[in-house]
């Protein structure tokens, strides 16, 4: 297996979502961004099977798929750069984009 490299792209906030569909108890301390992760961050990835250090555990059984398939030497034929990926967790509150990269 490659290694990879994954770049936090973007955090972001459906404050529409969160509006309507959360719980009273979670707005009343203030909902935010994801605090797991901040824009930029980098993470070097060679085990595909080991979630790197202050990872989100959710976002990273989220992003696995994507993860295994650009380690593999796989590509997605919609991505415009071959061994990459763009890929997001599945919080429909503040979910989090991630790229993908495989490292030659």
């Amino acid at each position: 297996m490659k290694k990879c490299k994954i770049t936090v792209v973007k955090r972001t906030l459906n404050q529409d979502l969160i509006d309507v569909y959360l719980s009273e108890e979670f707005k009343k301390d203030g909902f935010e961004f994801c605090e797991h992760f901040k824009d930029g961050q980098e993470f070097i990835v060679d085990d595909p099977n080991v979630m790197p250090d202050k990872f989100c555990a959710w976002a990273w059984v989220d992003i696995h798929r994507e993860l295994v398939t650009v380690m593999s030497g796989g590509n997605l034929d919609w991505m415009s750069k071959e061994g990459s990926a763009l890929t997001c967790c599945t919080d429909g509150f503040r979910p989090v984009i991630f790229k993908i990269e495989r490292i030659d």
